[in-house]
């Protein structure tokens, strides 16, 4: 990790107050005590918008997931703008771009100077911990404004062998599936922190691979081809890995395992909410940092500009704060969380993040209706097998209608979501979209410099 200076921009900006803006968002509607809620941050790893039993996938067993739905609200359109674990998790904690953090791919760390959510809450007055999987350099968040942390390493070998990293001593490696664990340390930490406002942020691995170590009861779930595939899935190629079989388990099923896995964890979570001494001003988010394809156009994995990659749910729980059953189709993306997340406990929005509030779209007020969100995958010198991997690098915005994907040699993927929900159909090089390719072409020109980011685009 970077050494830490004596006075980081970071503390620089704590100190002086310049970090933050002022709040704009109206009081939040039904009962509230007017005291700060607390705010629980659950994500999971490589879970897809399209695997919920109330998405597209009515035969995956997600009742807590589907309750936090009915009983809250969801954004449907939520975009992982970059589709790679440390890329999503630096514009989760910092609200910018990957070209404006420097964290552009998975193993690179988050610089020192980087104002993130944990200050932005810990300014505000809030405790704040963090727990799970980091990914974003070293094994400590307290330099981020955590007053404590437990991360995890190892983490993709769900069973007996990965390992938390406490303040002092050596790692520990607990027995037992490590969304349960790292789930045990959190209603731990729910059940202790007492009246104080809090920022807990909970990251689980699972449905990450490995796909074949879910918990057995959840495997059986799920018996072998039980689960249909999408449309748009091609076998006999490169995805083959992502839905063959080891050990006798296939790892589609195995994914969705995990998955009804999670759901009972965050059930556990909600529980020790509703116990604890304010759970009536406590809301709970769940969401994830990309999705998977699995198979769907022929590939696996993630860092793809599809759907089945890009799009991830977000949801949010908050009984009597905000109106049960609701949801937007607004575009949200990844570094709209942070300052959404601000919105929602009513503390300023930091000067320094490149998101929008979104909390409105939430407490029924209204927010943001961007028209596209930036889409990238700029690097994949540190994915596994490297420039061998086979996700395109490429640049492209995602609107309410269409995907337009670019690379270096020009556009090579337009999709109409609406009329080609599947997106079966490239458009790319079709004439009657020519006019189509040019004004969206255009809005990503403009994108591309609000980021910072320096992608050649004619």
């Amino acid at each position: 990790m970077i050494p830490h200076h004596p006075l980081s921009r970071r503390a620089f900006l704590v100190s002086t107050g310049l970090a933050l803006s002022a709040p704009c968002i109206a009081e939040t509607p039904g009962r509230s005590t007017g005291t700060k809620p607390n705010m629980i941050f659950i994500f999971a790893d490589e879970h897809r918008y399209q695997s919920l039993s109330f998405t597209e996938m009515p035969q995956v067993h997600t009742p807590v997931l589907e309750r936090m739905t009915r009983e809250g609200f969801m954004f449907h359109q939520c975009v992982s703008n970059y589709p790679v674990c440390s890329p999503y998790r630096g514009m989760l904690m910092t609200g910018r771009w990957p070209w404006q953090t420097g964290v552009i791919d998975n193993n690179i760390d988050l610089r020192d100077s980087e104002f993130t959510l944990g200050d932005a809450f810990k300014s505000a007055g809030y405790r704040t911990a963090y727990i799970g999987k980091w990914h974003l350099g070293g094994t400590r968040a307290e330099p981020f404004g955590f007053d404590q942390s437990l991360i995890w390493t190892g983490t993709n070998k769900h069973y007996d062998e990965s390992v938390y990293h406490p303040q002092t001593g050596g790692p520990v490696c607990p027995k037992g599936y490590n969304a349960t664990r790292m789930t045990d340390q959190a209603v731990e930490y729910i059940n202790n922190i007492g009246a104080d406002p809090y920022l807990l942020m909970l990251s689980l691995n699972p449905p990450h691979s490995r796909f074949t170590d879910a918990p057995p009861s959840k495997r059986a779930l799920y018996p072998d081809g039980s689960l249909p595939y999408r449309p748009n899935v091609k076998l006999n190629g490169p995805a083959d890995g992502h839905i063959s079989r080891d050990n006798g388990t296939p790892h589609y099923e195995g994914y969705h395992a995990h998955i009804s896995a999670v759901d009972e964890e965050v059930g556990r979570v909600l529980e020790a909410v509703t116990r604890s001494e304010r759970g009536n001003d406590t809301i709970i988010i769940y969401t994830s940092d990309h999705g998977s394809q699995f198979g769907s156009h022929g590939v696996g994995s993630k860092r793809q500009p599809y759907e089945e990659s890009l799009r991830i749910p977000f949801i949010v729980y908050a009984p009597g704060r905000i109106t049960a059953g609701t949801s937007s189709q607004a575009l949200m993306g990844a570094p709209d969380v942070m300052p959404t997340l601000c919105g929602l406990a009513r503390i300023p929005v930091p000067a320094s993040c490149s998101g929008q509030d979104f909390s409105g779209h939430i407490i029924g007020t209204g927010g943001p209706e961007p028209d596209a969100q930036l889409i990238m995958h700029i690097s994949k010198d540190n994915a596994s097998g490297g420039a061998r991997h086979p996700a395109p690098l490429f640049r492209g915005i995602r609107t309410a209608r269409y995907t337009y994907t670019v690379n270096e040699s020009g556009p090579f993927h337009l999709f109409d979501n609406r009329e080609d929900p599947y997106q079966m159909r490239n458009l790319a090089d079709t004439p009657d979209y020519a006019s189509l390719r040019q004004e969206l072409h255009g809005r990503l020109r403009e994108l591309l410099a609000k980021a910072e980011d320096p992608f050649p685009i004619g």
